[in-house]
């Protein structure tokens, strides 16, 4: 049997560019992290749910315009599902790895 510790975690991502409510995944999983590759001319908001739906449990509620550039890593687990809503002002370029 080969030695977990040899192979990297494979993370599944994706790249959301418009104010959308984007679900990533249904059931149980973990949202490693999420990066601001650009915040957008004005302000925008993103709000992590663990949920299908963009509603119930908010995992994260994060300022793109405040953090512009930076990589939030998170690790941690979520039981419903991940759905990601871009929201308000221009839209952010965000990519969200989790699995």
């Amino acid at each position: 049997m080969p030695d977990r510790n040899i192979f990297p975690a494979v993370w599944s991502y994706s790249n959301l560019l418009a104010n959308a409510t984007t679900t990533l995944k249904s059931g149980s999983g973990i949202l490693r992290s999420i990066v601001i590759n650009n915040a957008g001319a004005s302000a925008n908001t993103c709000t992590v749910y663990d949920n299908t739906a963009g509603s119930g449990t908010v995992i994260a509620t994060i300022d793109t315009v405040e953090l512009n550039g930076r990589v939030l890593e998170y690790d941690v687990r979520f039981g419903t599902g991940l759905t990601i809503v871009l929201a308000t002002g221009t839209a952010a370029d965000i990519t969200v790895m989790y699995r």
